[in-house]
Order: structure tokens, then C-alpha cells, then sequence
């Protein structure tokens, strides 16, 4: 898949770009790449469809500046509009996974004139808390959860780059127990190859992960950035899809985009599927996308 660095929002985003025809954006999660959608981007091109599939802000190729608030959600959705201005593109449809998909339902609201549809996989759109979150997710869910973990500049950082591989291929919740452990990393599960596994590994030995980390370390100032449009809703199309047993469904219900997301017109679980629903379910995942794209 051909790629190109693309200057966007005062940085650059290494960019897979391929096809002719509408553009969809696909944006990727943690910790994650382009790369992601390798499985995707051949099945859009062949249906008629322009895809640009950013190394999002601090990952891959892409800037990583170091300011930990260079990765709040305003920032984020404008390297998303820097990039349609880059490529002549008025709108898109937008696809996104994970923190990708947390993105491009923001995108929705921020800038509803740039997004033509949205679908969400795994993360569902989630309206703005009564208060900040981070307090709210330690209160109930504890100091070692996961993003909780994560606030602390340096210390996940360094926990999760100490055994890239094992990072990469554990079924676990990253935690400080879990970092504590001396353990083997697992084999990789079937749906991921030793090569492929290898283009993760590579990519994140080369940048770590302090780029994504940055991102969960901006949750509580997203929520301050975005109090003035809390009451917006998602008006755009809208698609999501989410996996059987990704653990992401026992603390962000998808019910909670009913009355917010206001044309959710398929709400789609993958029998089986894990979080990393786009790699391990693939056909699934591209019937689901071409035909919610057909019917825009």
C-alpha cells in the first residue's frame, strides 16, 4: 500500500493513501497503526473507495511532539481536517477503532460539516460526564485499571517497552501487577502472524509508547476542552461494531449512544471477536462497512 507523508495541523502524518472515488479515513487505536487496516483498505479500493489511513499523531512515522497536551481530542480532530485540507477534500466518511473511533465520533461533533458518516468500532460514542473522568474510573474501577495506570507520565511508558512483544501479544489488562510479572511473551494469537507481528514490534521498539499513552493522559482536559459542545449530538450516519468479548463493553455500554448518536442506523456485535475486531474478524467487519457504506 503506497505511502506518502502528508504536513497536517503543524505536524506529519505518514499516510497509506490508495484508490479513487469517495474518501474514507480509517483511524486506528492503541496501540496500534495504519498498519492496522491492512485488511480493510483492499476490500474499500475494490468497492469503489478512496482510503487514507493516517499513522495517527505520535505513532509510526507520524510527529510525536513531546508536550504531553499536544495529544488532546481538539488537537487530534484537527490533524483530521488538516488532512482532508491537505488532500482537496471538503468531507470524508470517517472509521475508527478503539481511540481512533473515540476521534471520529468527536470529529462528528466538533466539525459535523467535515464528516459525511462515522462508524465506531469497539468504542462507542460516549457523552460528556457530569464530571472529570479520571477521578470517576479510579473511584469505581480502581488504581490499577488500565487507564488509571496509565496517568502517570513515564512509568506505563517504561513497563510497556521493557518486552515490546510480550505488550503486543498479551490477552491481559496492562497493569501494574501485570508489569510487575516475569513472564515469556505469550505466542501471538491466530489471527496475527509472526510477520505482521513483526511490523508492530519493529514500530514500537523504534518509537515506544509514550505517544499513544499521551492521548489517555489528555481525558480529563478532553473533558474540559469539549464542556462548551456537551450537549451536541451525532447527527452524521452512523455505524457500530464491536466484538463479542472485547472487554471495552463491561465499562462503556454501547447503550449509552442511544438518544446521542441521532441516525445509528446498525448497531453490529461480532460473535467471538475480541477488541482487535478489524484484524481478527475481517470479512465481517468489511460486509458491515461496505454495506452501511451502500446505503449512505
Amino acid at each position: 500500500m503506497p505511502e506518502r507523508m502528508i504536513a497536517s495541523n503543524g505536524i506529519e502524518l505518514n499516510v497509506l493513501d490508495e484508490g479513487d472515488g469517495p474518501l474514507v479515513v480509517l483511524c486506528h487505536g492503541f496501540p496500534e497503526l495504519a498498519y492496522s487496516w491492512r485488511r480493510q483498505v483492499p476490500a474499500l479500493t475494490q468497492a469503489g473507495y478512496r482510503v487514507l489511513a493516517p499513522d495517527m499523531r505520535g505513532y509510526g512515522h507520524s510527529s510525536a511532539p513531546p508536550q504531553v497536551e499536544a495529544y488532546d481530542v481538539v488537537s487530534l480532530c484537527d490533524d483530521m481536517t488538516g488532512l482532508l485540507d491537505a488532500v482537496g477534500q471538503d468531507s470524508a466518511i470517517f472509521v475508527g477503532h478503539d481511540w481512533g473511533a473515540n476521534v471520529t465520533w468527536q470529529l462528528a461533533v466538533l466539525h459535523p460539516e467535515r464528516v459525511r458518516a462515522v462508524a465506531g468500532l469497539s468504542v462507542p460514542f460516549v457523552p460528556h460526564a457530569p464530571a472529570a473522568p479520571i477521578p470517576i474510573m479510579r473511584r469505581h474501577l480502581g488504581e490499577d485499571f488500565y487507564i488509571v495506570w496509565f496517568q502517570q507520565p513515564g512509568v506505563a511508558d517504561a513497563a510497556l517497552a521493557r518486552d515490546v512483544r510480550r505488550t503486543l501479544t498479551t490477552s491481559r489488562q496492562w497493569t501494574a501487577q501485570w508489569a510487575d510479572e516475569d513472564a515469556s511473551p505469550p505466542r501471538p494469537q491466530p489471527w496475527l502472524s509472526e510477520d505482521e507481528l513483526a511490523v508492530y514490534v519493529e514500530a514500537f521498539q523504534r518509537t515506544g509508547f509514550t505517544g499513544g499513552l499521551n492521548w489517555y493522559r489528555n481525558i480529563d482536559r478532553n473533558w474540559e476542552l469539549t464542556a462548551d459542545v456537551a450537549e451536541r449530538r451525532v447527527e452524521q450516519p452512523a455505524l457500530f461494531l464491536t466484538g463479542e468479548r472485547d472487554p471495552v463493553r463491561r465499562f462503556m455500554p454501547a447503550e449509552a449512544m442511544h438518544g446521542w448518536v441521532t441516525d445509528l442506523r446498525a448497531e453490529i456485535v461480532v460473535p467471538g471477536a475480541g477488541h482487535w475486531v478489524q484484524q481478527q474478524e475481517p470479512e465481517a467487519v468489511n460486509a458491515a462497512l461496505l454495506d452501511f457504506l451502500r446505503g449512505l
